[in-house]
């Protein structure tokens, strides 16, 4: 049997701030979707990409409805050499709600799947949670480059940074500021799905901080579990929006981290993530 040949990956993108065209997917059935991870990013896929790359395919059979609610399991870890294919299962199209499951594959497995809800626009009962206080992000620099050897799509600034060999132990709190790097356009799709990748960055280091470790702790083994995230109204994630966080729990070699996300004071979208974080014992 001849084995199928993979295609060419694309090379690395020139521009790494240009989020928009890594979201790119291609078309090879009525419900089956191609796309690649990042080329420069050491062969890991990020959490963040798969579920916006996700949402974009969920996007491709739904019409006019906007995403409320996500809800995603990373099962094994992606890779950025080969492709990626994204299923769409169209569960159902309702008089109000729509929704899509979405399995991405790679080498013949599982390796996430989403489920999604859309709705059809409503005027309906409001209220929210005020915005906490917080620095202006104007006032602040961006996140270090330590954080990141290569240029980050997306602007992060934190009010309280840490900085690498901070051992104190923090209280399970944090906030950061965010907005898209290059300009996103009018299309409601893609401030969605930005809005998603960013939400799975500067996001787990709230669960850490309070055992006084970060990425860098010797045997520190961590990996995003599950990720839910609920939109609650229009965004513009060309301004700054705030990531307010807490983490309610570590516990089993697990830590949950829930943030809301205000923009302009409007509270836009609320995230909730479960992650693996682990110490393990050295090497004898």
């Amino acid at each position: 049997m001849t084995k199928a040949k993979i295609p060419t990956p694309p090379p690395p993108c020139a521009n790494s701030i240009d989020l928009i065209g890594q979201l790119e997917l291609e078309r090879i059935e009525v419900n089956l979707f191609r796309a690649w991870g990042p080329q420069d990013n050491g062969g890991h896929f990020f959490g963040g990409h798969v579920i916006a790359q996700a949402l974009m395919a969920a996007y491709e059979t739904v019409e006019t409805r906007i995403c409320h609610s996500l809800h995603a399991y990373f099962i094994r870890p992606g890779r950025t050499d080969i492709p990626v294919l994204f299923e769409v299962d169209r569960s159902r199209d309702g008089g109000t709600f729509t929704t899509r499951r979405v399995i991405a594959i790679q080498n013949g497995e599982q390796i996430f799947n989403l489920a999604a809800s859309f709705q059809e626009p409503l005027e309906g009962l409001e209220h929210q949670f005020d915005m906490p206080p917080s620095p202006d992000p104007e006032s602040l620099i961006e996140e270090p480059s330590w954080r990141s050897d290569r240029p980050r799509p997306i602007d992060i600034r934190w009010p309280e940074p840490r900085v690498p060999g901070d051992t104190s132990k923090r209280p399970p709190r944090k906030q950061v500021w965010m907005r898209a790097k290059a300009p996103i356009g009018e299309d409601f799709r893609l401030h969605q799905a930005l809005l998603a990748y960013a939400s799975d960055m500067a996001f787990m280091e709230t669960a850490l901080r309070v055992h006084g470790i970060d990425w860098r702790t010797p045997g520190l083994q961590s990996a995003s579990l599950d990720h839910a995230m609920w939109f609650h109204r229009p965004l513009d994630f060309n301004q700054w929006l705030l990531f307010d966080q807490d983490s309610p729990s570590t516990s089993q070699g697990r830590g949950l981290v829930r943030g809301q996300m205000f923009s302009g004071g409007a509270l836009v979208a609320s995230v909730a993530q479960e992650c693996l974080m682990r110490i393990r014992p050295p090497k004898t």
